[in-house]
């Protein structure tokens, strides 16, 4: 599979039915040596009173449970 045909797919998380991000707005944690994709950066934004905060969420390959048609579902411990 290759990245461009997974870009626009939304990450729910299974746990929490809560969706993530899309992946084409992620970074990615590639392996150097082996080339091979070791995790998804996904950048979030929360509220907290009047300002607001920053915070990423890092999915590792093997937390990836399914990819379907249209979303990405990952369990995050």
């Amino acid at each position: 599979m290759r990245l461009s045909e997974i870009s626009q797919k939304e990450i729910i998380d299974y746990q929490k039915g809560e969706r993530l991000g899309v992946l084409g707005q992620t970074d990615l944690m590639i392996d150097e040596k082996t080339g091979h994709i070791e995790a998804f950066v996904i950048p979030t934004l929360k509220w907290f009173g009047l300002g607001k905060r920053e915070k990423e969420v890092t999915v590792y390959w093997k937390q990836i449970k399914k990819i379907g048609t249209d979303m990405i579902i990952i369990e995050v411990k």
